[in-house]
C-alpha cells in the first residue's frame, strides 16, 4: 500500500489525458454581444409566459388608441382646411369698397384699413369690392376711365388667385400709392414682384377666354357693392353696417372713429358678440 507521500507525489492526471489550456478571455465586445444575445432570449421568452402576453396586448391596444386619435386629428385638420375659405362663427365680415384709380382709396387703405389688418386680420372675413357700371351692351364703365377697369380687373385677379389678404392686399396697396400710373405693366410687374405674385398667371387671369373671365369678376364685384348701397370710394362696411367713408379727402359716417385703432375696437367688440351669439345658439 502506497504511503502517502506516494500520492502526495501522484500527478493529477493520467499520463495519456490532453492537458487542458485557458480559454483567452473575451474581449468587452464579445461580452456585450452576449448579454445582448441572453437578453432578446429572455425577452422571447418572457413574451410566451401569461404576463408577457397580457403587457403586450396592451401595448398594441395603446398602439391602436394612439393611431386613431391621430387619424381623427388628421380628419379635423383636412376638414378645417377645406371650410378654409368660408367665415367662421365669431369671424367678422369687414369689407372696402374702392376704385383702383381713386385718391381716397389709397388713403383708405394707408392709414386705415392695412394697419388696422395687421392686429385683426385673423379677427375678420375681409373683402375688397370694387364700384362702377355695368352697361346694356354687357361692358363696363368706371369713374376714372377704362384704364380703372382693367387695374379693377388686375387687382380682383390677385385677390382669387392669392386669397390671403396679407398678399392681395399688399399688392393692391402697392398700385394704389401709383394709382395715376395703373395699369401701366411697369407697374404691375413691380408690384407683382415685392408681393410673391406671378406676373404670368396674373395675365393669364386678365385674359382668359379672351377677358371674359376677368369681365365677369368686375362685374360681379360692381354688383355687390351696387347691391349694398355704395357709391362712394373708399366705403369700409363692417357686419354689413358702413363704419366709415373716405371721400374727396374727408373722412365721413364714421361714427365709431376713423382712426386704425377706432376700427380695431370695433372689430374686436363685434367678434366678441358674435361669438357670445354663436355659443347662446348651440
Amino acid at each position: 500500500m502506497a504511503s502517502s507521500t506516494d500520492m502526495e507525489k501522484q500527478p493529477l492526471l493520467e499520463a495519456g489525458d490532453a492537458v487542458v489550456t485557458h480559454a483567452p478571455e473575451p474581449t468587452l465586445a464579445e461580452l456585450q454581444s452576449n448579454i445582448f444575445t441572453a437578453q432578446r432570449a429572455y425577452m422571447k421568452a418572457w413574451s410566451r409566459t401569461t404576463s408577457g402576453k397580457w403587457r403586450r396586448r396592451i401595448m398594441y391596444s395603446v398602439t391602436a388608441f394612439l393611431l386613431l386619435v391621430a387619424a381623427a386629428c388628421m380628419a379635423f385638420i383636412v376638414t378645417d382646411s377645406l371650410d378654409d375659405d368660408r367665415p367662421f362663427p365669431g369671424r367678422v365680415p369687414l369689407e372696402a369698397h374702392i376704385m383702383s384709380r381713386c385718391p381716397d382709396a389709397r388713403d383708405c387703405l394707408h392709414d386705415m384699413i392695412l394697419p388696422a389688418m395687421q392686429k385683426i386680420s385673423h379677427k375678420v372675413d375681409f373683402k375688397l369690392s370694387y364700384i362702377g357700371n355695368s352697361t346694356t351692351d354687357d361692358g363696363v364703365t368706371c369713374k376714372h376711365g377704362q384704364s380703372e377697369c382693367l387695374g379693377d380687373i388686375v387687382e380682383l385677379c390677385a385677390a382669387n388667385l392669392y386669397p390671403d389678404p396679407k398678399v392681395y392686399l399688399g399688392f393692391v396697396m402697392c398700385m394704389t400709392r401709383d394709382y395715376e400710373d395703373i395699369p401701366d405693366r411697369s407697374l404691375v410687374e413691380d408690384c407683382a414682384l415685392e408681393h410673391g405674385i406671378s406676373m404670368a398667371r396674373l395675365n393669364k387671369c386678365a385674359i382668359d377666354d379672351d377677358g371674359a373671365v376677368g369681365m365677369d369678376m368686375l362685374k360681379a364685384s360692381f354688383n355687390r357693392s351696387s347691391n349694398a348701397g355704395v357709391e362712394k370710394s373708399c366705403t369700409v362696411r363692417l357686419n354689413g353696417q358702413v363704419r366709415c367713408v373716405r371721400d374727396n379727402g374727408t373722412w365721413t359716417d364714421c361714427e365709431g372713429g376713423s382712426k386704425a385703432t377706432d376700427l380695431v375696437h370695433d372689430v374686436m367688440e363685434q367678434s366678441r358678440l358674435n361669438w357670445e351669439a354663436y355659443a347662446n345658439a348651440a
